[in-house]
Formats: C-alpha cells, sequence, structure tokens
C-alpha cells in the first residue's frame, strides 16, 4: 500500500481536502468543523449556541487531521461536551507507564486513521509520540493492538461517523474499498 501512495503526486495530500470532505459530512450534521493550523491538535466544544465545535489539527499536516478526526470519531456524545474529549494526556518524555496508558487511549484512534489513511491512500504510521522517553518506534504489543482493533472494525463494521467520512474519504481519492474487503498486516507498521 506505501508504494500506491509514493507513486501519487503529493499534492493530492492536501489537508485542505480533507477539511472540505469532513466538513462537507459534519458541519450541520453534527455542528463540527475540521480546522487546520494550529500549533498544537486540540477538541474545542462549541461555547455558544449556532457556534460549531472545532477539530483543530496541527500545521497542515494531513496525517494529524485524520488523526484528530479518529479521536472525534470515536468520542462520545459526552466526551465531545468536553475540551480535548477529557483524555488525559502526558506530553513527549513519558514514563513506561505513562506510555502504556498512553497506547491503551491510542489503539483505536489509530487504528479508525489506518483505514482513512487506506481511504486515501496515504502511507500510515503508528504514533508512539513519545521520542524523549527513548521509544524509536512503536513496540510489537501496540502493532499487535492496532491490527486486532482494526480487524474487530472490519468484522463488526465501523462507528457511524467514522463510516461517513472513510466512504466520503474513498470517493474523493477514487479508491471506494469497502473497509470488510481490506487487507492489513502487522508487518506494514513501522
Amino acid at each position: 500500500m506505501q508504494a500506491a501512495a509514493e507513486n501519487t503526486p503529493p499534492d493530492i495530500f492536501d489537508d485542505r481536502m480533507l477539511v472540505q470532505i469532513f466538513n462537507d459530512c459534519f458541519l450541520v450534521s453534527e455542528s463540527t468543523c475540521l480546522v487546520g493550523g494550529a500549533s498544537e491538535p486540540i477538541y474545542q466544544p462549541s461555547l455558544r449556541q449556532g457556534q460549531p465545535h472545532q477539530i483543530c489539527y496541527r500545521e497542515d499536516y494531513f496525517a494529524s487531521a485524520l488523526h484528530e478526526v479518529a479521536h472525534w470519531c470515536i468520542a462520545s456524545e459526552s466526551r465531545r461536551q468536553l475540551v480535548d474529549f477529557g483524555y488525559w494526556y502526558a506530553p513527549d518524555g513519558r514514563t513506561p507507564e505513562q506510555q502504556l496508558a498512553f497506547e491503551k487511549v491510542e489503539c483505536k484512534p489509530q487504528a479508525l486513521e489506518w483505514f482513512f489513511a487506506r481511504a486515501c491512500k496515504y502511507p500510515f504510521r503508528v504514533s508512539v509520540d513519545n521520542l524523549s522517553g527513548g521509544l524509536e518506534g512503536p513496540d510489537e504489543s501496540f502493532k499487535h493492538s492496532i491490527l486486532s482493533q482494526v480487524q474487530r472494525w472490519q468484522r463488526d463494521g465501523l462507528p457511524c461517523r467514522a463510516a461517513t467520512f472513510f466512504a466520503a474519504l474513498a470517493q474523493a481519492f477514487g479508491t471506494s474499498p469497502a473497509p470488510g474487503s481490506l487487507h492489513f498486516s502487522v508487518a506494514e507498521l513501522k
């Protein structure tokens, strides 16, 4: 799959296209918009009636946009009323125990991000988000947890909002696969 993404012209991975796709899907129905240019990713629930919630992703990074949308797609209604969905987060430099807690929370959004990346023909990379903690890459256990979650969603179906976004991405990028027909392998994960 990565080879296909490398053969795709780089300008196709314009984050503004993701913003348009997401906003077409969810601005009206969920009163939520995707916004780029943030120094750090964050989810901001609406502070005023009529103002949409905002999923803010880092700079103009395509992968950051996919990842933040994945978090939103699995957040419950009550979590979508909280800044950053009320998730615990420890910055880069986490202890081994903190890293395990991070990976437990990150398994599902990274699995969804992998689906979204496939729909776009974009290369997916597992994020341990802890380079100062001495990690150079994901361990096998985290990779297998992500793959297991992917396989569960292939069997049981994607969450509703994730399925909508996946279908819109697949249509926009001309891939049109069914989530259950995709092949995923732990060997692909870096």
